[in-house]
């Protein structure tokens, strides 16, 4: 089962697609946002979270009190489960803007003219490396000076490849799963 770890939605359980997605464990999502936490990265944030599946990351994130958060997902069923998720949890963290877009990562991103604090990059494993690299290089532009961009892929898959406009700041595994905090250059 997933669920808000913490905050203001905390314990609330979230819907999970039931195919083609594949949701961060609560153990990581924990040490992820006691990090975020500790470094004051979350209160106040504009996040965007791509990749979205379930919307937990960003659902995370808005229960912990960030302002507001963009939820990409192309695959509909996911974004069905997203959407439903996202009025979960404005039940009990109303007020905050959150929305839900249907659409691959690359549209959202050459669409898109706002700027993201914290970003959480969750693609498919399987995801081939160029993919990654365009959305990370379509991302750069859209971030403000100090963000912070959280990109999770399998331990086995290695760093990912940056554009000359962003930063690695450090990573941590996890069992299979990595996490690498990235920011701009």
């Amino acid at each position: 089962m997933t669920r808000i770890i913490s905050g203001r939605a905390g314990s609330l359980a979230l819907a999970v697609p039931d195919a083609g997605t594949r949701p961060t464990s609560d153990r990581v999502r924990e040490s992820l946002f006691g990090a975020l936490d500790a470094a004051d990265l979350v209160a106040g944030a504009a996040v965007l979270d791509l990749y979205a599946g379930s919307g937990a990351l960003g659902l995370e994130a808005v229960s912990r009190g960030a302002a507001s958060a963009d939820l990409v997902e192309r695959a509909p069923r996911a974004a069905a489960v997203a959407e439903r998720n996202v009025r979960a949890v404005a039940k009990a963290v109303p007020g905050v803007s959150v929305r839900v877009h249907r659409s691959s990562v690359d549209a959202f991103l050459r669409a898109s003219t706002a700027a993201f604090d914290l970003v959480f990059l969750d693609p498919p494993y399987d995801l081939p490396e160029d993919e990654l690299s365009g959305a990370l290089d379509a991302l750069a532009p859209r971030l403000s000076a100090d963000a912070v961009v959280i990109v999770e892929r399998a331990t086995r898959s290695g760093a990912p490849m940056l554009p000359a406009s962003l930063v690695p700041e450090r990573d941590r595994a996890y069992g299979d799963t990595t996490l690498w905090w990235v920011r701009p250059a």
